[in-house]
């Protein structure tokens, strides 16, 4: 039913008829520039530094994150979304990419044919999980895990259905898993269910990505992310995924091993100037699926002081590892069971 209702849409005129009032949307350019400081107390010599997630490692370094650019078009029921990014950030985003200091991190047409149904084709963020690669949509600066290990971005073709006021459903293909460019390669089904109250009080998004990843491996991960803001000033979400891998062998598929990990974000703005955030993690790969085999809970308080369009953001983070040898180190390479980091950090929105 999908695949009917996108080639129809996709198949209808996009030139309006003369006496259609065609409504065009003014250019906009928005971006932002990210700068921080990273200090881990178990003064490791080598990289990664005890920091096993994303765009954060470092330690005792001044470092540059990203300077972005989003270019952003309409006309009538088509439209345009350029965002490029230049920066350590953007390399580690575009990981599977070449020469990514320089990226892109997401182009993207869409077309409307109703105001019920939009289409998109492109590659653009993902929408399993609760993070984001852009610094001014996170609370905390440093990133969970489930944000590192889970899908970063897709590139191909989806739908999304406004069946009510507040229930969108999105449905889609696309390449393997951060691949912007995959010829022979199998494709992924993606899809999410977005809900919420009346009052947009409590929200629900119901994430889900599944197929194969290449000949030999099979992915499917589903992932769940709640809000509730019973005020403007206290507000909280969860996140919760799961990633089954199953391989392909000479004797025929193995049986699915797996990762998976929950997070909650208490949020508190007392002022409009200021807020805090405090994410605790439980992050499962004791199967070895990511190589780590053994749990990991990370611990993060964050402030933000926010002076127009600048955030600075003060942060301090604890990560222990489960049982067995630990997964961190010190400064003479001996395993530490957990490590402290400091960091700070500056984001400029424009």
């Amino acid at each position: 039913m999908l695949f009917c209702t996108t080639v129809f849409a996709l198949c209808s005129p996009f030139i309006a008829d003369p006496g259609d009032s065609v409504q065009v949307k003014p250019f906009k350019i928005s971006g932002y520039a990210d700068v921080y400081y990273r200090h881990n107390f178990n003064n490791p010599k080598e990289s990664p530094y005890n920091n096993l997630t994303s765009f954060t490692n470092s330690h005792n370094s001044f470092e540059l994150g990203m300077i972005s650019l989003k270019a952003e078009h309409s006309f009538g029921k088509v439209g345009l979304v350029a965002d490029v990014g230049f920066g350590r950030r953007a390399e580690e985003f575009s990981y599977n990419d070449a020469n990514t200091r320089f990226a892109i991190k997401q182009l993207f047409i869409t077309y409307a044919p109703t105001d019920k149904i939009k289409i998109t084709g492109g590659s653009w963020a993902t929408h399993v999980g609760y993070e984001s690669v852009d610094p001014y949509l996170n609370r905390n600066y440093s990133m969970s895990y489930m944000f590192s290990y889970g899908p970063f971005f897709h590139t191909g073709l989806k739908a999304e259905f406004t069946v009510s006021d507040k229930t969108v459903l999105m449905a889609g293909i696309a390449n393997p898993t951060d691949l912007k460019s995959a010829s022979h390669m199998p494709k992924t089904f993606i899809a999410q269910v977005a809900t919420s109250t009346a009052d947009d009080k409590i929200k629900a998004y119901f994430n889900y990505q599944g197929g194969k990843q290449q000949d030999s491996m099979r992915v499917q991960q589903g992932d769940v992310v709640l809000t509730f803001a019973p005020s403007s000033k206290i507000s909280f979400s969860y996140n919760g995924t799961m990633q089954y891998r199953q391989e392909r062998t000479e004797t025929g598929w193995q049986n699915y091993h797996s990762w998976w990990g929950s997070a909650l974000y208490a949020n508190l703005d007392p002022v409009p100037w200021f807020g805090l955030t405090l994410r605790g993690e439980y992050f499962n790969d004791k199967k070895t699926v990511l190589g780590f085999g053994k749990d990991i809970v990370e611990t993060t308080l964050s402030a933000n002081f926010r002076k127009d369009n600048l955030t600075i953001i003060p942060e301090v983070r604890l990560d222990s590892s489960g049982s067995g040898a630990g997964i961190f180190a010190d400064k003479s390479g001996n395993s530490k069971k957990s490590t402290v980091s400091g960091l700070l950090a500056a984001v400029y929105k424009f």
